[in-house]
């Protein structure tokens, strides 16, 4: 399974006080994840309804690609400017069956 593509979901609720503060981080973190060894697509999204309620929808070489994206920089400080400002976080790794 390590050398199968792999799908990440990635949703983000920022508190209602910080979406601005959220929303700039993230988008911080498109260019340079999508220049990333092994990055298919790396594609941030808003909902319509919640302003507040952000997700990820990635796409991945391997889950080893992955992992070694989820240890970069750019992530760290992006957990490290986000402290207290995101209500949650849900991340679930998926397998394309069709």
């Amino acid at each position: 399974m390590d050398n199968q593509k792999l799908t990440i979901i990635a949703r983000i609720l920022a508190k209602p006080d910080k979406r601005e503060l959220v929303k700039k981080e993230l988008l911080k973190l498109i260019d340079t994840t999508r220049a990333e060894k092994g990055c298919i697509n790396y594609d941030l999204h808003q909902d319509n309804e919640n302003k507040n309620l952000f997700l990820f929808f990635e796409n991945w070489e391997s889950r080893a690609l992955w992992q070694t994206h989820m240890n970069n920089k750019h992530l760290a400080e992006y957990v490290k400017a986000t402290e207290g400002a995101v209500e949650e976080f849900l991340l679930n790794e998926m397998t394309q069956i069709e």
